[in-house]
């Protein structure tokens, strides 16, 4: 039997086993998931981890409620775990500080990581991020209170991507089985009840606190997104003092796939700004 590729190396993080991709040298970059049914890093990052990982160290965990990491009993799926989590991560694996790239989701956590623990953040990259306040959409609701079959899983598809020809009736099958595996759906169920809109909101960071943030940041977005509104990028970059804005024409939600080798580059390119910056610095 073939391994799973979406199990990688398991560790203690804050009081929860985690699995988490460690791949790579040179200055770390943490990568954080969406919250799509049956998502894990590896599903979610599988494009990016190995470009991103030629030039630097690239840690991508399941967070908790997702994919293969714990889910202890009685836990609270909320900001204050999922960031808890993530820290504690980066204490396990003795990394002072971090770039943080976040998609949809994950980019709320980025976001709520880099206000709370502003001095372990180097760069911020949010895509496709929530962390604003919005009326949820018809797309991100279905997500959230998605019911598993092959033929459910197949419409969620149809809405994360633009180009519907990269949705098979294989990966509809495949992120089906991963979403009924032991304990998944309960999790997922359990972290963004009716109404969701409730979801969104816990989210969010508020306005004042999303001003004040230092840091370097990219926002990236999918113009043709039906689960996260364009709105959002636009706001975070407008709200964000140093936020530069990239925005990818015939492109829905999962731009990271869509458009894989360009978001590479553009995320690659953006970090190694930090890393000659930080070199120059050093030199002097």
């Amino acid at each position: 039997m073939s391994q799973n590729p979406e199990i990688g190396k398991s560790i203690v993080a804050n009081g929860i086993t985690t699995n988490h991709h460690d791949i790579g040298s040179g200055f770390p970059v943490l990568l954080i998931h969406g919250s799509g049914p049956g998502v894990s890093a590896w599903a979610n990052w599988r494009l990016t981890i190995p470009a991103l990982a030629a030039q630097r160290r690239v840690i991508a965990p399941d967070m908790v409620g997702f994919g293969y990491s714990e889910r202890p009993e009685g836990i609270s799926y909320n900001m204050d775990t999922w960031v808890a989590q993530a820290v504690g991560l980066l204490d396990a694996l003795k990394i002072e500080q971090a770039d943080l790239v976040g998609n949809s989701f994950g980019g709320g956590l980025a976001l709520a990581l880099a206000i709370r623990h502003p001095t372990r953040v180097r760069r911020l990259v949010l895509m496709g991020a929530a962390g604003v306040h919005f009326p949820i959409t018809p797309g991100l609701d279905a997500v959230w209170g998605y019911q598993p079959s092959i033929a459910n899983m197949r419409k969620l598809l149809d809405i994360f991507a633009f180009d519907r020809t990269l949705m098979s009736d294989e990966l509809a099958e495949l992120r089906y089985k991963a979403s009924i595996q032991p304990g998944f759906q309960e999790a997922f169920e359990r972290m963004f009840p009716a109404p969701r809109q409730n979801g969104v909101d816990a989210l969010a960071s508020r306005e004042e606190d999303i001003r004040a943030l230092p840091h370097e940041t990219l926002v990236i977005h999918g113009r043709e997104d039906q689960v996260l509104p364009l709105s959002n990028s636009l706001t975070l970059a407008n709200w964000i003092t140093r936020a530069q804005l990239h925005v990818f024409g015939r492109c829905g939600h999962w731009t990271q796939i869509e458009h894989a080798a360009r978001f590479t580059q553009l995320v690659g390119n953006f970090l190694d700004e930090a890393d000659k910056l930080a070199d120059a610095q050093a030199a002097r």
